[in-house]
C-alpha cells in the first residue's frame, strides 16, 4: 500500500481580509485587488502550477457586528467587509486552468433551491466538472436582519431545514433528467427526449415545489459537497451529505477525536469511513532556510491585527469580548452562532488575553513556520496522528504566500512521495476519490436517481 497522498486547497475569499487579518497593510500585499479579475486568474494559474486540488472560496451573508456591538473594527480592518460574490469568479479562473477545482460557499438559508440547482449545474458545465459547493446554513444575526427575517432559526433547526433542502436538490440534479435525455438530433429535430425529462415534486415542512430542472445533466450532476459543521448536529448532517469536511481544531488531539467521530457516523449512515475527505485549516510561512522563514514570519507579525482576529472570532461565537477584561472568565453559555467554536473556547477557558495571544498572525490558525522539510514534517504529523486527508491553506501576504508554498513546499512533499506529480483526468469528484465523476451509490443523493431503488 502506497503512502497516503496529501490533498491541498487554497482557502480564500472574495474580499480583502479573510482569516489572517491586518496583513492587507503589508507593503507587498495585493489583497485589495480582489475586485479585479487578473488577481484571481493569476492566483488560479499559481495553484494549478502547484497541483492544488482546489480553491476553496468562503463567503458570508451579513457583517461582523458582535465585537463592540458595531462594525467599526470590521470596516477599519476590512474583516470580510466589503465582500463580493464568490461564484462569479469561477468561470474566469476555469478558463485559464484545466484541472483546478473550485469549492464555492453558498448559504442555503437565503437561496431558493430551484435557482441554486441551476447555478451549480451551470458552473459544473462551464468548468467541465470542477465545481463543489460548501454548504452553510449561516450563523450571523446580522444576515437574518439584512434578509428581512426577525431572527435566525435555532442552530439545530437550521440543519433540519438543510436536510430537506438537499433532498429537493437531489431530486433536481439526479432525478429530473435521465442520463440519455439529451439527444441533440438535428435531423430529427429533437434536442431532448420529452419522455426522459421528468417533473419533480416536493411537499415538505420547509419547501413545496414542483417543476423541471432547468439545466441538462452536467458532468457531475451533483457538485462535490463540502461542509464545515463540527457540532453534533452538524456532524450528523455531514454523515449523510458531505464528501469533504473542513475542520478548525486547536490541536491534533482534538482533530483526531473529531475525525474519529465523523468516520464512525459515516458507517452508521451506511457509508464508508473514507467516503469523506477531511481538510484542516492551516497557515503556512515557509522559507528556504529556517532563518528566512522566521524573519518572514516576524515581518508578517508586524502588520497583523490581533484585535481584528478577535472581532472575527466574536462573530463566530456570538460573544462580545470587548465587554471582558483581559483575564476575566468569559461566559460561554449556549448561543445561536457557531456552536462548535463556542464549545471549543469554553473547553479551553479562553480569555480575551489568551485569544489575543492566539491571534498573533491575525487569525485562528496556528502558523506553521519553517523550511520546506520542517513544514512537510508538520503536515505529515497531522495526517498521521489526526487522520486528516489534507489542508485548507489560508493566505497571509498575497500573492507570495501561495507562490512560496508552491515553489518551496510542494517539491518537498513530492520528493517524499506524499503529493501528486500530475493531475488525474476526470471531474473534481474523480480526482479526489478515484471512483468516477458521479455520487457513489451509497450516498443519500444517489437514491434520487431516476429508476434507482430506494
Amino acid at each position: 500500500m502506497g503512502k497516503k497522498q496529501i490533498l491541498l486547497n487554497a482557502f480564500n475569499m472574495n474580499c480583502v481580509g479573510h482569516i489572517n487579518h491586518g496583513l492587507w497593510t503589508h507593503p507587498r500585499d495585493r489583497s485589495s485587488d480582489y475586485r479585479l479579475l487578473p488577481y484571481w486568474t493569476e492566483l488560479a494559474r499559481v495553484l494549478e502550477r502547484g497541483l492544488f486540488d482546489g480553491l476553496f472560496l468562503a463567503d458570508i451573508v451579513g457583517v461582523y457586528d458582535v465585537y463592540r456591538r458595531n462594525v467599526d473594527v470590521t470596516l477599519s480592518e476590512s474583516i470580510q467587509l466589503p465582500v463580493n460574490d464568490p461564484a462569479l469568479l469561477v468561470p474566469a479562473m476555469a478558463a485559464v486552468t484545466r484541472h483546478l477545482g473550485f469549492g464555492v460557499t453558498v448559504n442555503l438559508s437565503y437561496e431558493e433551491p430551484y435557482l441554486l440547482a441551476r447555478r451549480f449545474s451551470t458552473l459544473d458545465h462551464l468548468t467541465e466538472g470542477r465545481i463543489g459547493w460548501n454548504i452553510v446554513t449561516g450563523y450571523l444575526d446580522s444576515a437574518a436582519r439584512a434578509m428581512g427575517r426577525a431572527e435566525q432559526l435555532p442552530h439545530d433547526e437550521r440543519y433540519d431545514r438543510a436536510d430537506e433542502y438537499l433532498d429537493v436538490l437531489y431530486k433536481l440534479w439526479e432525478g429530473s433528467w435521465e442520463d440519455d435525455a439529451v439527444r441533440r438530433d438535428k435531423a430529427g429535430r429533437v434536442y431532448a427526449d420529452p419522455a426522459k425529462v421528468h417533473r419533480i415534486e416536493h411537499a415538505g415542512r420547509y419547501y413545496n415545489l414542483e417543476g423541471y430542472h432547468l439545466a441538462e445533466p452536467s458532468p457531475q450532476r451533483t457538485p462535490v459537497l463540502f461542509q464545515a459543521g463540527s457540532s453534533g448536529r452538524g456532524q450528523r448532517f455531514a454523515a449523510r451529505h458531505a464528501e469533504c469536511v473542513f475542520i478548525s481544531p486547536p490541536n491534533r488531539e482534538a482533530a483526531r477525536e473529531t475525525v474519529r467521530t465523523l468516520r464512525r457516523q459515516l458507517v452508521e449512515a451506511g457509508r464508508r469511513p473514507g467516503d469523506v475527505k477531511v481538510f484542516v485549516g492551516a497557515a503556512v510561512v515557509p522559507g528556504a532556510t529556517e532563518a528566512e522563514a522566521r524573519e518572514r514570519h516576524a515581518d508578517y507579525l508586524h502588520y497583523a491585527s490581533r484585535e481584528a482576529g478577535l472581532a472575527h472570532f466574536a462573530a463566530s461565537t456570538g460573544i462580545d469580548y470587548a465587554q471582558y477584561d483581559l483575564d476575566e472568565p468569559v461566559d460561554y453559555r449556549p448561543g445561536n452562532a457557531i456552536e462548535s467554536a463556542a464549545r471549543t473556547a469554553q473547553a479551553h477557558g479562553w480569555t480575551r488575553r489568551k485569544l489575543l495571544e492566539m491571534f498573533a498572525l491575525g487569525g485562528r490558525y496556528p502558523a506553521i513556520v519553517g523550511t520546506p522539510a520542517q513544514i512537510a514534517d508538520e503536515l505529515q504529523k497531522w495526517v498521521g496522528e489526526a487522520d486528516v486527508d489534507g489542508f485548507n491553506l489560508s493566505r497571509t501576504v498575497v500573492p507570495e504566500s501561495y507562490e512560496h508554498f508552491v515553489d518551496l513546499v510542494v517539491p518537498e512533499l513530492q520528493d517524499r512521495g506524499i503529493y501528486k506529480t500530475a493531475y488525474a483526468e476526470g471531474a473534481l469528484r474523480h480526482k479526489l476519490f478515484g471512483a468516477g465523476d458521479r455520487l457513489p451509490v451509497r450516498h443519500a443523493g444517489a437514491g434520487f436517481r431516476r429508476h434507482a431503488v430506494r
